[in-house]
């Protein structure tokens, strides 16, 4: 069966979905929880960028069957002195392995190709990130391949350069 999923702009009411997005399970690969302090600006930071215009990046809350099961963004970058997009996403554990991850990155490739001013939208996985790594090949990037990347910041760890060309 194919899950109906929207992608709904981060409102001010979604912090409680950072809190479940910080536990250790979900921030494995991102460096560990943030404090809370760092959750509220985190917060702030996702909402400022949802008020701009949708050119600049958007995030969204997944939702599928009416449940809020995670979140995915894209924002402005530079990346080997092209101007890009990049994105990052985060499913809960407990709606993982549905497809729903890749579905709302095909839906965020869409968005960010109606609305975007960028040709490219890049993901960095870690390559030891299976599951991340599968949600890009699934949803339509394209293997670039190695890169030191640093996430976060004064982390460098080994990443996967996925990117998907943004029609427009």
């Amino acid at each position: 069966m194919d899950t109906p999923l929207e992608l709904v702009p981060w409102a001010e009411g979604d912090f409680w979905l950072l809190l479940r997005k910080n536990e250790p399970v979900m921030t494995e690969h991102l460096g560990g929880p943030e404090s809370g302090a760092e959750l509220k600006d985190r917060h702030q930071r996702y909402l400022a960028l949802s008020a701009r215009e949708p050119a600049a990046g958007r995030v969204f809350r997944i939702v599928a069957e009416g449940e809020s099961v995670g979140t995915i963004a894209f924002w402005e970058r530079t990346w080997k002195d092209e101007e890009v997009y990049e994105t990052g996403w985060g499913v809960l554990p407990e709606f993982q392995g549905r497809g729903l991850a890749a579905k709302a990155a095909r839906a965020l490739i869409a968005h960010a190709a109606a609305h975007g001013t960028r040709r490219h939208l890049h993901a960095f996985p870690s390559v030891e990130h299976g599951a991340s790594n599968a949600v890009c090949r699934a949803a339509g990037f394209v293997l670039l391949g190695e890169t030191s990347f640093e996430y976060p910041p004064g982390q460098w760890h080994t990443s996967n350069d996925w990117r998907a060309v943004l029609p427009g």
